[in-house]
């Protein structure tokens, strides 16, 4: 019997290896549907993918596209889509989408609606045991405007408007004039008690200046919420990383710690500061002061005299962040409150008399100075253990 000669086996060779792919693609093809029995395996380019002057007009668009297919599959889409919450494992996250997509394909036409969705949270739960609560993380909400219209007859187009700077600017001013014009009553009340007595003669002297301490105790008051407010308003804006705004994350931490050193001491307090000391960031100097003052007096003045507040800044895990952590050994927060704390003007029920005359402006602050330098910041607390804060934050690019 004579061999084959080598090219016809190695024809052969090929042959099988092609005929084995082919399979293979119809297999697969009809196990996702991709493939159907009335329709040819291979079509036309415009059936397979988006036509190129489509695929450059969705590019240079400035909203948020998202293509889907006959599948309900997103065949492309833009990386805020992801952010956005709208988007996960390449597939549409939310319901009320997807109906619209289904309801456009059916009907034809575009259908226009108001969205609110959550940026997926960075962090999950650290600890699982009954005797702790678990650490809780801030969450942007995002307010988005939407529109589902058709393509052709394979795909759908989602496009997004993201209008969440405006309606979250809207919502600090409006907190802003309510919160002052309450704020004012006090001290109004006040000066017309101080000024009654002035009025009434017969001056009692002691009670004038129990008067004008209250007068003076409400007008402290109304400065620090207006000086936290106008913080608030200026910690909308993300921050983008250069060359200019570069900071080292321990020599912000040590100036902070020397300005509050006699709050510390007054408290009776120990402040103990320490870190890696080549952590750079990006960031707006008064805001990440800001941030971190704001952390280390709640700290303060949660703990008991002669107990001790540590300050640290490592590098995350995956070397992409700093993790600035407060840590003191208060009474700690309550479960019921953990959620709300970084909400504006919302106050815990564990308050003490260091902390009665606050505004609950603080953590809210921290909270948007996380979120506009693209970082994070998050709470792990138990009742009478204490309570740790972790500001995290990009590493300068």
């Amino acid at each position: 019997m004579t061999s084959m000669p080598f090219p016809v086996v190695a024809a052969l060779i090929v042959a099988a290896v092609v005929l084995l792919v082919l399979v293979v693609v119809l297999v697969v093809g009809f196990v996702t549907h991709r493939i159907s029995l009335d329709s040819p395996l291979i079509d036309d380019d415009e059936d397979d993918d988006l036509c190129d002057d489509t695929a450059a007009l969705l590019s240079m668009l400035p909203t948020t596209s998202i293509v889907i297919d006959d599948n309900d599959d997103v065949v492309r889409c833009s990386p805020s889509a992801y952010r956005l919450g709208v988007v996960s494992d390449d597939a549409i996250a939310e319901q009320e989408v997807l109906n619209a997509v289904h309801e456009v394909r059916q009907s034809g036409g575009k259908h226009q609606f108001d969205l609110t969705t959550a940026t997926p949270e960075r962090y999950d739960s650290a600890e699982n045991r009954i005797d702790h609560v678990e650490t809780r993380s801030v969450h942007r909400p995002n307010w988005l405007k939407v529109t589902v219209g058709r393509i052709n007859e394979h795909f759908i187009v989602v496009l997004i408007a993201d209008v969440s700077e405006a309606i979250r600017f809207s919502q600090v001013r409006d907190s802003f004039i309510t919160n002052v014009s309450e704020q004012l009553l006090g001290p109004t009340e006040a000066l017309a008690k101080l000024a009654d007595s002035l009025e009434a003669g017969n001056l009692d002297e002691r009670q004038v200046m129990d008067d004008a301490r209250q007068v003076k105790s409400s007008c402290s008051k109304l400065n620090h919420m207006v000086s936290d407010l106008l913080l608030l308003i200026r910690a909308q804006e993300p921050i983008t990383p250069s060359s200019a705004n570069r900071l080292n994350v321990m020599e912000q931490l040590r100036r902070v710690a020397e300005r509050l050193e006699p709050l510390a001491a007054q408290s009776k307090v120990q402040l103990n500061v320490a870190g890696d000391e080549d952590l750079v960031i990006n960031g707006e100097t008064d805001q990440i002061d800001s941030a971190v003052t704001k952390l280390m007096e709640n700290a303060i003045g949660y703990s008991p005299a002669n107990g001790t507040v540590s300050v640290s800044a490592v590098k995350s895990k995956d070397g992409e962040q700093a993790v600035i952590r407060v840590i003191d050994q208060g009474v700690g927060i309550a479960k019921k409150d953990q959620a709300r704390i970084f909400e504006r003007f919302y106050r815990g029920s564990s308050q003490s008399e260091r902390t009665a005359d606050g505004v609950g402006l603080g953590l809210a602050i921290v909270k948007h100075v996380a979120l506009t330098h693209h970082g994070d910041v998050s709470v792990w607390s138990a009742p009478g253990q204490g309570s740790t804060f972790s500001l995290t934050l990009p590493l300068a690019q």
